[in-house]
């Protein structure tokens, strides 16, 4: 019951949450809708943890898509073996994920020790911070445990589940055999999308579009009377 919840229903609760809960954020919220930046309060470690937090999450993404969106049949047919395809994967995919991880440590820290931070961070920038870092030790762990070629091949069994989601056909079955680890690490990933419209990362559909559109702000400087 509690497999057919997590693989058939909870990942569309998620997404009517993640639409809705954005709508209703941009409606009623839109100055709330930034970052609440704290680099006025300290600079130095936040641009070194956001330089590899965000770098480390690109690559980290682009490997979710090449793994989990194009079918393991693409890459047979392009002549791209298991071993191949693992061995690919392992070399770029461990090293990003260090990289966001040693991001997100510094982000933490920062929030830990830097009292004035520390002191204007709310429930929901520790909620993401704590998600976060439960999707990212669990994504690390899963890879780190299945460098063996011969291991869990998630790309006959998450990757499918995962497309028949995105088809509206979500099939259970396929996460049957998905060890621990990379069920803890799909959950904790959709927990974050359940919160992501009440928190800061809002900011990530940020774009400032209007920029391009605007009038030029003209200054003009003040030149004292004449005597």
């Amino acid at each position: 019951m509690l497999e057919q919840f997590l693989w058939g229903y909870f990942p569309y609760i998620v997404l009517t949450i993640f639409i809705g809960g954005h709508i209703y954020r941009y409606q009623h919220d839109q100055f709330g809708w930034t970052t609440k930046s704290s680099e006025f309060l300290e600079k130095k470690s936040l641009r070194l943890g956001s330089i590899l937090f965000h770098w480390g999450i690109i690559f980290v993404f682009i490997g979710h898509v090449m793994g989990i969106l194009i079918p393991k049949s693409f890459y047979d047919a392009i002549g791209i073996s298991e071993h191949t395809y693992h061995t690919l994967a392992i070399a770029f995919g461990l090293p990003a994920g260090i990289v966001s991880i040693v991001g997100l440590v510094i982000f933490i820290q920062r929030r830990l020790t830097v009292k004035r931070i520390r002191l204007t961070s709310s429930k929901a920038d520790w909620l993401v911070l704590i998600l976060l870092a439960i999707v990212m030790l669990t994504g690390f762990a899963s890879t780190s445990l299945n460098v063996n070629a011969n291991g869990f091949d998630y790309r006959t069994t998450i990757s499918p589940w995962f497309r028949t989601v995105l088809t509206f056909r979500a099939d259970p079955t396929y996460m049957e055999s998905v060890p621990i680890w990379f069920k803890i690490h799909i959950v904790s990933a959709l927990c974050i999308f359940v919160v992501w419209p009440f928190t800061r990362l809002v900011h990530v559909f940020s774009m400032p579009f209007r920029y391009l559109s605007r009038s030029y702000v003209v200054y003009r400087r003040r030149m004292p009377k004449q005597q």
